[in-house]
């Protein structure tokens, strides 16, 4: 089979020919589309300036602007493949996505769940933009809830960025979601000292401190009788409930506390341990009756093992006194 180079010119000619008559249909696509996407930005702006307003229907202000920005955008691309295409109807486009809706799915399916989880989250609000929070081992401010994901911004000036569908399905804690909070110390005082005394002077140094609310009234009650110590528990309210007046309020109360216990003769002890010896000969070794921890029962305590003796002789040791009766 010969080659035709006049007829590849040709259709090369059609083809061309084709194109400068579609060129203006193209222009004018494109120009449709640039103007649908500046109203999609317009129309989100607008959407996030209104949220910034109204700080209790922010979350709600960004859903509508995103969602309102994808319609406008999706739009926009119908009306420009009408244009550019001839004999392309909306129908079609539709269709194949249809088809291909199952791969698409497969595909981007932590896409599309990390998307629904965030605009289901920023329509139920648990949590808003400037809310402090704690997920898993994260936790921080929230700076910005995105499509696919949610900003924090720790304490120690880090971001995370957290997936929404982690935070729509694991447990988050929300510092902030109510006007008080309370926080509490356990503190400790010697077995010998007077619970009912410590409780007065922990109150009384907590009174008065800038942060802490009188209503509820803080209290201290104790919880644990530990090993070396009498536990109290310290509770009080603070608001506003922010994680820098946690630390700084946090400061002022133990520092008063501990000056407080110190000043009205409070034991605020260390933990001990105390190692007793059992004094078990042969005589009276297994024979409870006999055995107490650490000395002998009684006016008449066991003899000491011969053997013992014995042993101690032959090495030249000389063996302990027999305890006076």
């Amino acid at each position: 089979m010969e080659f035709d180079l006049s007829q590849a010119t040709g259709a090369v000619q059609a083809m061309a020919t084709g194109f400068a008559q579609r060129l203006p249909y193209l222009v004018v696509a494109v120009v449709v589309f640039v103007l649908f996407v500046i109203v999609a930005h317009v129309v989100r702006a607008s959407a996030r300036a209104f949220a910034v307003r109204r700080r209790r229907r922010q979350n709600l202000g960004l859903v509508l602007g995103r969602l309102a920005y994808g319609a406008i955008l999706f739009l926009g691309l119908l009306t420009s493949l009408v244009i550019a295409i001839p004999g392309f109807t909306p129908g079609q486009l539709i269709s194949v996505l249809g088809l291909s809706s199952v791969a698409i799915g497969f595909a981007f399916r932590d896409i599309l769940q990390n998307f629904l989880a965030g605009i289901l989250i920023l329509l139920a609000e648990p949590f808003r933009i400037g809310d402090q929070i704690v997920s898993g081992s994260f936790e921080g401010t929230v700076e910005e809830i995105q499509t696919r994901a949610t900003l924090i911004r720790t304490y120690d000036g880090r971001r995370v960025v957290i997936p929404n569908s982690t935070l729509f399905t694991d447990p988050v804690t929300v510092n902030t979601a109510f006007d008080r909070r309370r926080l509490e110390y356990d503190v400790g005082i010697g077995y010998g000292d007077d619970i009912a005394h410590a409780r007065h002077a922990m109150l009384e140094a907590v009174r008065g401190i800038e942060g802490v609310l009188a209503d509820p009234p803080p209290e201290a009650l104790v919880v644990d009788l530990a090993g070396s110590s009498v536990n109290l528990r310290l509770r009080w309210w603070i608001h506003p409930p922010r994680q820098a007046d946690v630390f700084v309020v946090r400061d002022a109360v133990l520092e008063r506390v501990k000056v407080a216990l110190v000043k009205a003769g409070i034991d605020l002890p260390f933990p001990t341990q105390q190692v007793l010896f059992h004094d078990q000969t042969e005589a009276s070794d297994g024979d409870r009756r006999r055995q107490r921890e650490g000395w002998p029962a009684g006016d008449r305590p066991p003899e000491r093992a011969p053997r013992l003796a014995e042993a101690m002789e032959r090495q030249g040791a000389r063996p302990p006194e027999e305890p006076r009766r």
